[in-house]
């Protein structure tokens, strides 16, 4: 098979149970994110979180939605679903294929999101560096004043 070729994009959609604890459903969530990773290129991931149900499922009004964009070979998406579909803290899952050109849309959203990302960490810490000198500027000119005034001759001389 010839390398150059790209493999096929497709996108994943699960909710797992949170019945257990959002930590729980974390575990989960990288359980099946690993492999992906494993068995092809992740392209993008979002989760969504904690969301209200339309509809029960099992009994659940709520789940943790996880959306994962990848690459992979065309034989690997019928057997995650075959896993996600045995795991039972997963309550509704689905695979489709995308086009080549939704699959470019979400790896430019993917750059754009880890962009702003990186934006807002270097404002914060920017902010926060700003803050910090603000809060020793006032330590700074009290320790000159006094030096200053320890310096100055006094009237009474």
């Amino acid at each position: 098979m010839d390398n150059n070729i790209k493999k096929p994009a497709y996108e994943l959609l699960f909710i797992t149970d949170i019945a257990e604890g959002v930590e729980t459903a974390a575990d989960t969530v990288n359980k099946f994110v690993s492999l992906v990773e494993a068995n092809g290129e992740i392209i993008d991931k979002s989760e969504w979180g904690k969301r209200h149900l339309e509809y029960p499922i099992n009994d659940r009004q709520e789940g943790y939605y996880t959306v994962v964009t990848f690459r992979s070979e065309p034989e690997f998406p019928a057997e995650l679903e075959r896993l996600l579909n045995i795991d039972e803290k997963v309550m509704r899952c689905m695979t489709v294929r995308l086009d080549e050109e939704v699959a470019e849309k979400a790896a430019r959203r993917a750059e754009d999101r880890k962009a702003a990302a990186a934006a807002a960490a270097e404002a914060e810490a920017a902010a926060a560096e700003a803050q910090q000198n603000e809060t020793d500027e006032p330590a700074a000119e009290a320790e000159t004043a006094e030096k200053t005034e320890e310096a100055a001759p006094t009237e009474a001389e």
